[in-house]
């Protein structure tokens, strides 16, 4: 039988002060900003064909980190695609579909965990800055739901008085700071000013201790508005503008953290919500090429530019042509600051392996299209894509608008059901079912797991495992 020690005042005092040493010595997690635009297409920056203007500092990020060319929004909508990004779930998990407004009674719920409140169980300071459109009541705004502080507006900017053809419908337009609102129908041409220079004061305030920053510019979403430093400097117009002065604002989130000196222990994330409006015409962006655009499950609508940024960690000038979406981000900041993941299922995956440039690693095998109430429209394992036959939104046939005012789409259009090779027909042209029926029954199976657990409208499925949001009684 072994002898008990027992442990001398001075032998406490010396394990104590060890284990300060040792915690001392823990590298801080890193800091994390990460930028959501709202309406940006996949061909809206330099590196990926715009024209008539340059986006330098986006590009640069390209050049100093990684840029996912496969990177999906989590559906082709504002309200949807926020929801999905910050919980880590397929929108219609927990309960979100299409862009709520003022008169929504419901919002999120307080039993999901935002990337904030996950972040916040490692000591992070957290702010929101921008477009939130996850319910406008206070107890869905962003200070309830895991953030320090927030200065933006609840929805989108369209829905206010000025809408060219909204009527009477839409009320003033709130400016909210924390909960409270401190202004009615802002300046939309100072939105980009506004909440840039929010979040370049909340990094040297809070860079002490790791800190989150989200940074959601309401912008390039109509009605386009550009303050005097960028007006008329494009060759493209009030769009083109819009995008250079958003491009002055990443520049000046580097510019602060080199001057603080946190570019090796800051994760910068560049992407957007959905894919251009695309009946805008010469105030909406650009898809690239791919086909359709916000609104629906084709690539446009989905597919989007995604940058990542992290000095020493992420490798220079790396492009990721692997499966990722929007969902993935919680749960990879989550691993790379050492936070527990929510306790409710969550259907992201960790992608820092492909963030450090790992081409054998594939951590998405297969992505979900939703969209309208919980329709499954289309699936894909990332090379190939099954379309599914559904109703759906289509701006081909029809002549766009110009200067803020909307041309024609089509939102009930049958489509039918078709396979597509995304590696040589990103733009979804050629249908190529006939030819390859083990990839359909492959990618049918992964549809009918899908339906399953989160439901389909289509098939009148149900679904086993969905949530609900929050809700006014």
């Amino acid at each position: 039988m072994k002898s008990i020690i027992p442990y001398s005042t001075a032998m406490v005092a010396a394990m104590i002060a060890g284990a300060l040493v040792t915690e001392a010595k823990l590298p801080q997690p890193p800091n994390v900003v990460l930028v959501y635009l709202d309406d940006m297409g996949y061909g809206d920056l330099t590196i990926t064909g715009a024209t008539g203007y340059s986006t330098p500092n986006i590009d640069r990020m390209a050049s100093h980190g990684v840029f996912f060319s496969h990177y999906y929004s989590p559906q082709a909508v504002c309200s949807a695609s926020r929801a999905g990004l910050l919980t880590g779930c397929y929108p219609n998990r927990v309960g979100f579909a299409g862009a709520i407004d003022h008169s929504a009674k419901m919002g999120i719920s307080s039993k999901e965990e935002t990337i904030a409140q996950v972040l916040k169980k490692r000591g992070y300071a957290t702010a929101a800055f921008g477009k939130w459109h996850l319910g406008v009541q206070k107890q869905f705004l962003p200070t309830h739901h895991g953030f320090d502080e927030y200065l933006g507006i609840p929805y989108s900017h369209d829905m206010w008085p000025n809408h060219p053809s909204a009527g009477k419908y839409y009320p003033p337009l709130p400016l909210i700071e924390g909960d409270q609102v401190i202004a009615t129908n802002p300046d939309n041409a100072q939105f980009t000013t506004m909440f840039t220079e929010r979040a370049v004061d909340f990094i040297r305030r809070s860079h002490s201790k790791p800190f989150f920053l989200y940074l959601a510019h309401p912008l390039p979403h109509v009605p386009l508005a550009v303050s005097d430093k960028f007006k008329g400097k494009s060759k493209q117009g009030l769009y083109g503008d819009v995008m250079m002065e958003i491009d002055w604002s990443i520049g000046q989130i580097f510019q602060t953290l080199k001057d603080l000196k946190l570019e090796k222990n800051t994760l910068v994330i560049f992407t957007s919500d959905n894919g251009p409006w695309i009946n805008y015409g010469n105030h909406a962006g650009s898809t690239g090429g791919l086909r359709e655009g916000k609104g629906t499950s084709f690539e446009g609508g989905q597919r989007v530019p995604c940058l990542m940024c992290w000095k020493g960690t992420i490798p220079e000038g790396f492009v990721c042509n692997k499966l990722v979406s929007g969902i993935d981000i919680l749960p990879t900041l989550a691993a790379i600051a050492g936070a527990a993941l929510p306790e409710k299922k969550i259907d992201g995956v960790n992608i820092l392996s492909l963030m450090k440039g790992d081409l054998n690693a594939n951590p998405r095998k297969s992505f979900y299209y939703y969209y309208r109430k919980n329709s499954l429209e289309a699936v894909s394992n990332g090379d190939w894509k099954l379309v599914f036959p559904h109703p759906g939104r289509t701006y081909e046939g029809f002549k766009p608008g110009k200067d803020g005012v909307p041309g024609g789409v089509n939102e009930n259009f049958s489509f039918r059901s078709a396979l597509y090779d995304l590696r040589r027909d990103p733009g979804e042209r050629y249908n190529v079912a006939e030819s390859n029926p083990e990839i359909v029954t492959e990618l049918e199976k992964i549809a009918n797991d899908a339906r399953e657990d989160l439901g389909d409208e289509i098939t009148k499925n149900p679904g086993k495992n969905r949530r609900e949001p929050g809700r006014i009684q």
